[in-house]
């Protein structure tokens, strides 16, 4: 079976960006998972490095949102960008760093996967997450945090060389670290059209902006792991004959 890998690099006049994918490394499949994330944007890179390793509250949570789509949806995924991180709100670790490396990583996706045959093509994933009240909780001579909601996602993908994308994130901050919000939205967008997919992401609920955020990845993750599964067969998945 022909290995779905790709190595993709984007130079702008702001940025170099280089992502690596295989799509292949599910448990089981033999094949370890390598997640090595760098886009100098700590809560992207966070959803993109396992949370222990940065303290609560800490900016560089960035990076589990890119760690949590390949962690979850079994991709391995190295990344790597530089720019100019100091031009102005919009055109620099939002903008240029978060937007150019969707597109990065949409293309490697892309071109990793191949002709669309042989796999699922529809992909559904729900997410949900824990969202822990400051305050402890006593019972009797136990003291336990509190749990008092859960942040939930949807993500629904069809990879059919039709690129859109929707998203209602529902996210009321400006900024979670040093990421405006504003922009997440656009890392789906870019995503789906460079990957060409028709993409949905929905929080349906959820108190926390940076649990709502990465519960959508997650979701993405377990969508997108559900589409790329290969069947066994080698059909084009559409009634046409061709996508």
């Amino acid at each position: 079976m022909t290995a779905r890998t790709a190595t993709v690099s984007r130079k702008t006049n702001e940025t170099q960006i280089e992502v690596s994918v295989s799509l292949d490394c599910t448990s089981g499949s033999g094949q370890a998972q390598n997640i090595d994330i760098s886009t100098g944007i700590g809560f992207l890179d966070h959803v993109l490095i396992p949370p222990i390793f940065f303290p609560h509250g800490q900016t560089n949570r960035i990076l589990q949102m890119y760690h949590a789509l390949a962690k979850h949806s079994g991709m391995s995924l190295i990344m790597k960008c530089q720019g100019d991180l100091w031009i102005d709100d919009h055109h620099t670790a939002d903008k240029i760093h978060i937007q150019d490396s969707a597109i990065a990583l949409g293309t490697a996706f892309k071109q990793a996967l191949g002709e669309i045959k042989g796999i699922r093509r529809y992909g559904t994933g729900f997410a949900p997450l824990d969202e822990v009240c400051n305050h402890s909780l006593v019972v009797g001579p136990l003291v336990a945090e509190h749990s008092f909601s859960k942040a939930l996602s949807r993500a629904v993908i069809d990879i059919c060389s039709r690129p859109y994308c929707v998203t209602e994130l529902g996210l009321k901050r400006e900024k979670i670290g040093d990421l405006s919000t504003e922009m997440i939205p656009h890392i789906f967008h870019s995503f789906a059209v460079a990957a060409g997919v028709t993409l949905h992401v929905d929080v349906l609920r959820g108190e926390n902006d940076h649990h709502r955020s990465e519960s959508a990845f997650k979701a993405l993750a377990l969508a997108i792991k559900q589409a790329i599964e290969q069947t066994g067969g080698n059909e084009i998945p559409s009634t046409k004959g061709v996508l």
